[in-house]
């Protein structure tokens, strides 16, 4: 009797926990902004963004207020750091609208004092700069190459910033949709019979696209209308860093 009461206890108290646990914060405000100043394509009104400064300064604050841990599964901990990504890119440039690119916003020293360099973001007791989000987070702990597609640099030639929020219960979903959104738009990838002209991002990250799929081809064809073969030509478009508004 006495070891059926203390399995009871154990399993509520499990449940107790894992109840506290998923108490993290929605991405509701985000998403809301989101769908009021981002069309469908990705283009962004940041003149928006400056008018709700402070709706935008509120959800920063509640990503500040919940860090997440190993208490949250791995989907939720993904999307929190690529909305905190997307949303402190916003916040960079919102400070210092007007701009023609992010690039005005730092040097030219890479990991030194580019616009990602900028030690402006607190979430719980760190600091961190965009590149610690996107290099020593998003891309190092998850290893999931579609987040290419879901991060944003306010950028042209960047994938879209979606119109709405990334969440855990729909990520893969999403996360797909980036993919195939990008790898199909002829102003990002331009893939002919024999030739395919593809976006910097599949030169700059081949490694992470080769270690999950075995080369950034097999990725690319997984999304693709049109089929990357080995006998392709391939070539890289220039990148377009003015501002994607």
């Amino acid at each position: 009797m006495i070891g059926k009461i203390a399995l009871i206890l154990f399993i509520l108290v499990g449940i107790s926990y894992q109840g506290k646990a998923q108490e993290h914060l929605t991405h509701s405000i985000w998403n809301e902004l989101l769908a009021q100043y981002v069309t469908e394509e990705g283009k962004v009104n940041y003149k928006g963004f400056v008018k709700d400064e402070v709706l935008l300064n509120q959800y920063l604050d509640s990503l500040s207020a919940h860090h997440p841990d190993e208490s949250w599964n791995k989907d939720d901990r993904l999307a929190f750091w690529i909305n905190a990504y997307n949303a402190f890119t916003v916040k960079l440039i919102v400070m210092n609208y007007p701009v023609k690119t992010i690039k005005e916003l730092g040097g030219s020293i890479y990991k030194v004092n580019t616009p990602w360099d900028i030690k402006f973001i607190t979430i719980g007791n760190e600091t961190y700069d965009l590149n610690n989000i996107e290099h020593g987070i998003i891309r190092k702990k998850f290893e999931e190459p579609r987040i290419h597609f879901a991060v944003n640099c306010a950028s042209i030639s960047c994938p879209r910033l979606r119109n709405e929020a990334f969440i855990g219960e729909r990520l893969n979903e999403q996360l797909d949709d980036q993919a195939r959104y990008f790898i199909n738009n002829p102003d990002k990838n331009k893939i002919g019979k024999k030739k395919a002209y593809l976006s910097k991002i599949f030169k700059w990250f081949a490694g992470d696209f080769k270690t999950k799929y075995g080369s950034v081809n097999d990725f690319i064809n997984i999304y693709s209308v049109t089929n990357v073969t080995k006998k392709f030509e391939v070539y890289f478009l220039d990148y377009d860093w003015n501002l994607n508004e």
